[in-house]
């Protein structure tokens, strides 16, 4: 059992057009793992568990249900933080390959993200976070074509430009009196 303090959120739940397809989407793209699929006996929807860990039987679930007609997507965004840089341009030339559109990389200062549609139109944002806090929104236009080196230097001098700069330890300190 996982030790928490306080609510934390921990998965998310999305109703999708083509269970299958997207199931496959998120499968291929992120690596995730089907963990269990079904329709309970009390709620209409087939459902696909997915996870990415062993320690959360799912982190995504795909429900059917969404109508075809539907040009709308209620889903601000769905993000996936990765370990490193690298996993941001193979995860970009995996999306691609598999219908994603209007890919772009946004380098936030506090975070390196790749956002695109899945093939059903919702957000998605893969990111790497940074050592460092700047007041948000921001966001400057991500050239992964640039070294990972180049990035975070880049990236480390655009930060401490900023003037809401801190270093991410003096921020996290300063969290429970943002209460």
């Amino acid at each position: 059992m996982k030790m928490i303090s306080r609510p934390t959120p921990s998965h998310f739940g999305i109703y999708v057009i083509d269970l299958k397809k997207m199931a496959y989407f998120y499968q291929e793209v992120f690596d995730l793992t089907v963990t269990d699929q079904g329709q309970p006996e009390h709620f209409k929807h087939d459902l696909i568990f997915l996870s990415a860990s062993k320690e959360q039987h799912h982190q995504l679930v795909l429900a059917s249900g969404r109508p075809e007609s539907a040009v709308f997507s209620n889903v601000m965004q769905i993000s996936f933080m990765v370990p490193h840089i690298q996993y941001l341009r193979d995860i970009w030339t995996k999306a691609e390959k598999l219908g994603a559109t209007n890919i772009r990389g946004i380098n936030h200062l506090n975070s390196l993200s790749v956002y695109f549609f899945d093939p059903e139109n919702n957000t998605v944002e893969v990111y790497i976070d940074m050592p460092f806090y700047v007041t948000q929104p921001y966001g400057d236009p991500l050239d992964l074509s640039m070294t990972d080196q180049e990035i975070l230097g880049l990236t480390e001098k655009k930060a401490k430009m900023n003037p809401g700069f801190q270093k991410l330890d003096q921020w996290q300190n300063s969290f429970e009196k943002m209460k």
